[in-house]
């Protein structure tokens, strides 16, 4: 009977196990395979999971190695202990799953295999001991030890299975590194842009592609694939010989690593949409920002061109250490390639264009909401018209460039137009989309957790946000999601003095959702704005 009860408690700690590796793989996966310490900030962060009811099984597991552990009656009764706990385990992970609603599950990349291999070995070897003494029960209960207290610090576990794979990743890195690089060289036609800033990136880059693809086959690097192992992947999977332009969205977390990047692709156009804050936890100063950001455009040679946004203050001010030519797009600054008479409302937004040098207005209608995809568009114009694009034909393009998903993209949902601007927001564009919001006319609702990854300003810009929905928004309604993090933004409503009454609390967006449904169905078009959502590392 020992040794059933024993076999069953291997099959349902490794059931357990199982769903707690994935869990903790997904977040590894999430916080970069612990770039810059992001994965173990994040367990340190949720310490808080490890004195759940494993801890019993741990204790329960020592008590008996030290005391019956030959015992046969008591031994089954600590063993059903066990299988009880592990059963709960899983239990609870599935409820947390459940709770967090991941935006992003778990992707079963060849690194994530390699690393469920080495997993798997670090916790096959102690059970395999186990088999081969079973009918000591000394070994048995040291191993039964050594498994729950694995389990506890599973987290950790995988970190170590992260450690043993570093020197096959780096080979794995510098084979497709050198790949990339070769087939790059091989292509002499491929114009390639790299795109950089602190926000902005993947919109400009869509943006752009849509553009340029009214004359060439322009490939944007795809989704949020903007470091080296995701630009290589693009490189050597994608591209071929029918690409004429590719763009590359570089990301970043510290200094030097866009001058990485830039090593890999060799760009010889750039684009830095706007500087700003995001990220200022891992870069540590607001001019570390900067000057990595403008490791792109440092990168390029003469012969090419660097786009550049004349409302940015820290672009402006910059002292560029290369000649590149540089072009400039605005709004409210004099430009290069400047947008006038701004106009918006639920179908999209016009504007007119006037280019240094050239007497005519250019009228241009797009689909996309925002001051910022006004700038994005112009970076767009002013790089298809140094690429030979007439502007008619420019004209054309922008007027069918698509909606972003999750980028102040508007849709009707049931009986509201959804405003989705759910994707990381940032406080340039947060004051942006509240000023799309303010152009509606009707019940305006704004659903936010706030800002995240702003470093020790994350709560004075969450409550620059309050004060922006205060006076920009003209909401009805505002609902917070997660009463401990939206708390600065409680405060700045407060501040500018938006009425309490009309400040609703949830923990759950989907009772946001709920909420919003009670207010439809009257005369007036309900518009809410769903201003960013909490990705699966910060759910509170």
């Amino acid at each position: 009977m020992t040794r059933l009860f024993y076999l069953a408690f291997i099959f349902l700690f490794l059931i357990a196990v199982i769903k707690k590796t994935t869990r903790a793989l997904h977040m590894l996966q999430q916080n970069l395979y612990n770039e810059n310490n992001r994965y173990l900030k994040w367990v340190f962060k949720n310490i808080k999971e490890f004195f759940n009811i494993e801890l019993v099984a741990l204790i329960t597991s020592l008590y008996a190695y030290y005391t019956f552990a030959g015992d046969h009656v008591y031994t089954n009764i600590m063993v059903f202990i066990l299988m009880i706990i592990y059963i709960l385990s899983f239990i609870t992970i599935m409820n947390i799953e459940r709770k967090n609603q991941n935006k992003k599950p778990l992707v079963y990349t060849a690194r994530v295999k390699r690393l469920l291999v080495t997993i798997s070995i670090l916790y096959l070897i102690p059970i395999l001991i186990m088999f081969l003494d079973f009918d000591n029960p000394k070994t048995v209960w040291l191993v039964i030890v050594i498994l729950t207290f694995m389990s506890y610090f599973n987290y950790f576990v995988v970190y170590l299975a992260k450690l043993i794979n570093t020197p096959i990743e780096k080979q794995v890195f510098y084979h497709f590194r050198r790949k990339a690089k070769s087939k790059l060289a091989s292509m002499t036609h491929l114009k390639v842009i790299g795109i950089t800033g602190s926000y902005g990136k993947t919109s400009s880059k869509r943006i752009l592609a849509d553009i340029l693809n009214i004359k060439y086959n322009a490939y944007p690097s795809p989704r949020n694939l903007n470091t080296p192992n995701g630009l290589m992947m693009t490189i050597n999977n994608t591209l071929d010989k029918f690409t004429d332009i590719f763009i590359a969205e570089m990301g970043a977390y510290k200094k030097g690593e866009i001058k990485e990047l830039c090593d890999l692709v060799e760009p010889k156009y750039g684009i830095l949409t706007r500087i700003g804050t995001a990220h200022l936890e891992s870069f540590g100063s607001e001019e570390n920002i900067r000057d990595g950001k403008f490791e792109l455009i440092e990168s390029l040679p003469e012969d090419g061109f660097a786009i550049l946004n004349k409302d940015d203050p820290k672009q402006v001010e910059y002292e560029l250490k290369n000649k590149v030519k540089v072009i400039w797009i605005g709004i409210e600054e004099n430009a290069d390639y400047q947008a006038t008479n701004i106009k918006c409302n639920h179908e999209g937004t016009t504007f007119d264009l006037k280019i240094k040098g050239d007497k005519k207005k250019y009228q241009f209608t797009t689909k996309l909401l925002g001051y910022h995809n006004v700038y994005n568009i112009l970076a767009g114009i002013a790089c298809g018209r140094e690429f030979g694009i007439p502007m008619d034909k420019l004209i054309q393009a922008v007027r069918t460039v698509k909606p972003i998903e999750h980028r102040l993209e508007i849709k009707k949902l049931g009986g509201f137009y959804q405003i989705d601007d759910a994707y990381n927001s940032n406080p340039i564009g947060a004051k942006s989309a509240m000023t799309v919001l303010g152009m509606f006319d009707g019940i305006k609702v704004v659903v936010t957790p706030g800002m995240i990854e702003l470093g020790d300003k994350e709560d004075y810009y969450n409550k620059e946000l309050g004060k922006q929905i205060a006076t920009l928004s003209d909401a009805n309604y505002v609902v917070l999601i997660g009463e401990k993090k939206t708390k600065p933004i409680y405060e700045g409503l407060i501040e500018e003095g938006y009425p309490k009454d009309n400040i609703i609390t949830y923990n759950n967006v989907k009772d946001a959702y709920k909420f919003i449904g009670t207010l439809t169905g009257g005369k007036e078009k309900v518009y809410a704005l769903f201003e960013n959502d909490l990705p699966d590392t910060y759910n509170e």
